[in-house]
């Protein structure tokens, strides 16, 4: 059953993410695959709508988010991960609370790709034009970040959202 195309992006992500195993299976695919989570997600937002990616609008659509991905998103949850275990004074209950700041910034960044990717599947679903597999649309963003088929830690971790996915 196709999602309300009235559900943002946002919303969509947020309960996808919060499924059981779901998280995990994300930050193990971005950790171990490079996977952008968030064009992750809006690939399964547009999977739900019915809409499908070729490898041509993956890498497209990718390319509309990466600068801010590379410039913005990722140097924050490097400084996030980073104040975890140091450096000194790190960790204390002080840096903590830092630490818990940049964790919002981060999240606020990553809201502000999903915007930018929301619009275009809004265009995206207007145009109606999808041909191909719409379910093959989370294997095609690991196949493009990883640059390679998935393994088998890689597969288990697609089952686990593609599962969450068909349950929404």
């Amino acid at each position: 059953m196709a999602a309300d195309i009235g559900q943002g992006l946002w919303d969509f992500a947020l309960r996808l993410y919060g499924a059981p195993g779901v998280g995990e299976a994300c930050l193990l695919l971005q950790d171990e695959s490079g996977v952008d989570v968030p064009v992750l997600l809006f690939s399964a937002w547009l999977a739900k709508n019915s809409v499908a990616l070729s490898p041509t609008e993956v890498a497209r659509i990718d390319g509309l988010v990466a600068d801010w991905r590379n410039e913005v998103v990722k140097p924050l949850r490097a400084v996030r991960r980073r104040l975890k275990s140091g450096p000194h004074p790190a960790p204390t209950k002080e840096t903590e609370t830092l630490r818990n700041g940049v964790k919002g910034v981060e999240l606020s960044s990553e809201k502000i790709e999903l915007a930018m990717l929301e619009s275009e599947g809004q265009a995206l679903m207007a145009a109606d034009g999808s041909t191909g597999d719409a379910a093959g649309n989370l294997r095609n963003i690991v196949r493009f970040f990883r640059g390679a088929e998935p393994d088998e830690k890689t597969a288990a971790a697609l089952a686990v959202i593609e599962n969450a996915l068909a349950a929404l």
